[in-house]
């Protein structure tokens, strides 16, 4: 048996919303000998089924076994042909492409200048529209055209024509320049996070600074600048500076805004683009911009001319409600912010074959926090497990340090200390084995490790020792890292002040509102 979520077909007909299946039914339905295909009948049986499973449609009788792999792979072709003839996915790049494709059967008819029209007119859309890829190809098909329709203006259009694709390809190399090296940067981060020692900076820069084309920036076009802003961002992100962070963000979606229609165009990067400008507020403290910022965000995707497909409804959730819990963090509201844990349980199961593993721990984990933060220790244990005994979790190794380390303070809180020295020697462990044993988590788990050798009066003088120590590394270049994930600091004020943490956050929220 294949399982559901690997046979691609079967996850594509379970996408399908149901004005795509009645399309689609439409669109085979065109031609009356369609009425009794085989590939219909598996669409109608793979629709009707909850799991996949090939003894069923076997059984079925309508493929033999040695027929089904062809019929699968006709059946995907005709859904993918009937997806792209709907008028939801008719974006301009696909209008372009079509466009580019009718040019090039009216060239093979040797019909030139009604192809060379054609392509005139695309080409202009494309440029405008910063499809400059396209532009390319159709300029060299211009040129291909025009080597065989001679003509008294050929000298100008060769001329026109070598321009014009030198232009184009340069533009097109910096893209390429620039959205690689955002791209390592972005797998940088995903892998190990940020960095961790004056080696990993040092590396990071050399990088960055080795693959960073020169450029001027009056020469950018708005995709060049796009993927210049990216690059600097992951950059800013990795080196922990969240001001540069902030800035670069800014740029990006200021970008947007200055170009509207690119909104509309490009909605998953205006979508990006947001996410990881509120991320910088967060990380910056700026709680008024973080709420200013969210709610012209929600606005925007809410209203009715923002594109709406399959991809662009997971982003949103996902980002949407990360940062709605991010606001609560940021004002120590952790008791508002419950409602959303049934919102996002149910999104994660709507969205569960477009959002990717890394996304749906690290949402985990803000509920675990979320729960920590109101003293449901209990809960925030379940929502950490659910990443600890991950054991295909490939990215991200610091969000899974820090799942353990939490894991560690959560029990200690709920008095479910019993099982803490195996905790302990597990936590420290996988520490070592992933390199990330650093200051913060050396004292706290030295703390933790000593609570069982002091007596209860002398426990707030422990707390105070600690705070002590941790206080010298708020501000650490790589050790402030430990506090974007778990704020021990605040954990540790609500010991000494006897306040709950959700107060004291709460109460440094209103210090620093600007």
């Amino acid at each position: 048996m294949t399982n559901g979520h690997r046979d691609a077909l079967f996850v594509l007909v379970k996408s399908l919303s149901k004005s795509e299946k009645r399309q689609f039914k439409l669109y085979v339905g065109r031609l009356g000998v369609n009425a009794d295909a085989k590939f219909l009948g598996l669409f109608n049986l793979l629709d009707k089924i909850r799991t996949y499973d090939e003894k069923v449609i076997l059984a079925s009788g309508i493929v033999k076994k040695a027929q089904l792999s062809n019929l699968k792979a006709h059946l995907y072709k005709q859904i993918l042909v009937s997806l792209r003839l709907n008028p939801v996915n008719q974006n301009i790049r696909v209008q372009i492409r079509e466009q580019l494709d009718f040019a090039t059967i009216l060239y093979q008819k040797g019909l030139y200048r009604q192809s060379l029209k054609i392509l005139d007119k695309v080409k202009s859309t494309a440029i405008e529209n910063e499809e400059k890829n396209i532009a390319y190809e159709i300029v060299e098909l211009e040129k291909i055209i025009e080597t065989q329709y001679i003509t008294r203006s050929i000298p100008d259009r060769a001329d026109e024509l070598a321009i014009q694709a030198k232009e184009l390809s340069a533009q097109n190399v910096m893209t390429s320049k620039l959205s690689n090296i955002s791209l390592q940067l972005y797998g940088m981060m995903l892998k190990v996070g940020y960095v961790r020692s004056d080696e990993d900076y040092k590396k990071v820069k050399l990088y960055f600074e080795k693959h960073l084309p020169k450029y001027n920036i009056d020469d950018l076009g708005f995709r060049e600048k796009l993927w210049l802003y990216k690059a600097h961002l992951w950059y800013s992100f990795l080196v922990q500076d969240f001001l540069s962070s902030y800035k670069y963000a800014s740029k990006w979606v200021d970008l947007f805004y200055s170009h509207k229609e690119m909104i509309y165009l490009n909605p998953v990067f205006f979508l990006k683009g947001n996410h990881y400008l509120l991320e910088s507020l967060l990380y910056v403290r700026y709680s008024s911009q973080f709420k200013q910022t969210l709610d012209a965000f929600e606005q925007i995707v809410e209203s009715k001319d923002f594109p709406k497909n399959d991809n662009i409804a997971s982003l949103s959730f996902l980002y949407m409600n990360a940062n709605k819990l991010n606001l609560h963090f940021l004002e120590g509201t952790f008791d508002k912010g419950i409602y959303l844990v049934k919102i996002i349980e149910y999104g994660i199961n709507k969205h569960k074959d477009r959002i990717d593993a890394h996304h749906v721990m690290l949402l985990y984990y803000k509920i675990a926090c979320l729960y920590f933060g109101i003293g449901d220790n209990k809960t925030c244990i379940q929502y950490l497990k659910r990443i600890i005994n991950n054991r295909n979790l490939k990215m991200r190794e610091d969000l899974m340090c820090f799942a353990r380390v939490l894991s560690l303070v959560a029990h200690y809180e709920a008095g479910m200390d019993y099982h803490l020295e195996v905790q302990l020697k597990s936590t420290y462990k996988f520490l070592l084995k992933m390199n990330d044993l650093h200051a913060v988590q050396k004292e706290m788990i030295k703390f933790l490790r000593n609570l069982a050798n002091i007596y209860p009066h002398e426990l707030r003088g422990e707390f105070q020792k600690l705070y002590t120590e941790l206080k010298k590394y708020e501000h650490h270049p790589y050790e402030k890292r430990a506090f974007l994930y778990l704020d021990i600091i605040s954990w540790l004020e609500s010991h000494l002040q006897d306040k709950p943490v959700a107060q004291i956050i709460r109460e440094k929220a209103m210090a620093v509102i600007r």
